[in-house]
C-alpha cells in the first residue's frame, strides 16, 4: 500500500510539473497581451474613437458601406460579433446565469 502511495505521489508531481512547464509562456503570452489588448481607453484616445464612431455613422448615412472589399467586410462583421458576444457575457455575469433574471 506503501508502494502504491508513494508511485501514485510521484506520478502526481510529475504531472504537475509537466502542467506547469507547459502553461508557464502561454500564460507569459497571455498576459502580454491581456496588458495590451484589455486596458480601458486613455482620455487622450477617446476623441479617436469618438471620430471613428463618427465616420461609421457618416457611412451608413452616405451608403458607402456598399464599396467595402470582402475582407473589410468579413472583417467587421467578425468585430461586430465579438462585441456581441462580450454583451451577452456581461449579461450572464449580470444575472448570475444563463436562464433569466431572479424576479
Amino acid at each position: 500500500m506503501a508502494q502504491f502511495v508513494r508511485n501514485l505521489t510521484e506520478k502526481a508531481l510529475a504531472l504537475v510539473n509537466t502542467a506547469v512547464a507547459y502553461s508557464k509562456p502561454r500564460l507569459a503570452t497571455f498576459w502580454y497581451y491581456a496588458k495590451v489588448e484589455l486596458v480601458p481607453p486613455t482620455p487622450a484616445e477617446i476623441p479617436t474613437a469618438i471620430q471613428s464612431l463618427k465616420k461609421i455613422i457618416n457611412g451608413a448615412k452616405t451608403s458607402s458601406f456598399k464599396q467595402l472589399t470582402v475582407k473589410e467586410a468579413l472583417l467587421n462583421g467578425l468585430v461586430a460579433t465579438e462585441v456581441w458576444m462580450w454583451f451577452y457575457i456581461g449579461e450572464i455575469i449580470g444575472k448570475h446565469g444563463i436562464i433569466g433574471y431572479d424576479v
